[in-house]
């Protein structure tokens, strides 16, 4: 089965005591992650391969969702690439996501009300708190990313950290569990086969009935995984 490129940007605004991330709340009738709490964006349309020479497709793509879904009006050339998200193979549809994070100084958001039934800027670690105590559901990669940036409260140091170096690449391998699913990335001892129980360095998300918890000893020059090459960042 075909990937389906899509794109997604993490908006940051800056506030006291640490900057505001924009998080939108998807309809729960829809068929792909409905009710859950993502970054704005969507998948590639035709329009968007149709734009001026050197707009890149996948740019046009998170400049059109954002702008459809909450009103937002983002500068195509304040984006920049942070990561690349690849779909478990066990998932249907399977997307091949580009994942970029720009600053806006926008504060007012109109949802389109149908895909998005509602927003909220929150900090990193708001965000996830919610998420602990059931107020929100957040997406794997939205928990991934906001469990990354949670440690900086200035956006220098939140754009150090996801720009500026390869962007790295996730395509997540899922292993079943009794209570949930765990979430393996590169790095992790147990990539290759699977073998949570492996000794080695750690990257995964554990998604148990319980709760949730980012577990990350791996260090490569960035949070994610592989870097991508410059061909992968200019596939599209």
């Amino acid at each position: 089965m075909s990937l389906i490129q899509a794109a997604i940007v993490v908006a940051l605004r800056d506030a006291q005591p640490a900057p505001r991330i924009l998080l939108v709340h998807r309809n729960p009738e829809l068929p792909v992650q409905g009710d859950a709490w993502a970054f704005p964006g969507g998948h590639i349309s035709v329009a968007d391969t149709l734009q001026g020479p050197g707009m890149d497709k996948a740019v046009a793509c998170a400049v059109r969702e954002v702008s459809e879904e909450t009103g937002l009006n983002l500068s195509p050339a304040g984006l920049k690439l942070m990561a690349r998200w690849i779909s478990p193979r066990e998932v249907r549809p399977r997307f091949d996501t580009w994942m970029y994070i720009t600053v806006t100084r926008q504060h007012g958001v109109e949802v389109d009300g149908r895909e998005i039934v509602g927003h909220h800027w929150y900090g990193a670690g708001e965000a996830l708190s919610a998420h602990h105590r059931g107020d929100i559901m957040l997406s794997p990669p939205a928990f991934v990313i906001l469990s990354n940036l949670a440690a900086h409260h200035q956006i220098d140091t939140m754009l150090s950290e996801m720009i500026g170096k390869p962007a790295p690449r996730f395509e997540p391998r899922l292993v079943t569990l009794p209570d949930g699913k765990c979430a393996l990335y590169y790095g992790d001892g147990a990539y290759d086969d699977r073998d949570i129980e492996r000794s080695g360095p750690r990257h995964r998300l554990w998604m148990r009935s319980s709760g949730w918890r980012y577990e990350r000893t791996f260090e490569d020059r960035k949070y994610g995984q592989a870097g991508l090459s410059s061909s992968d960042q200019h596939a599209l």
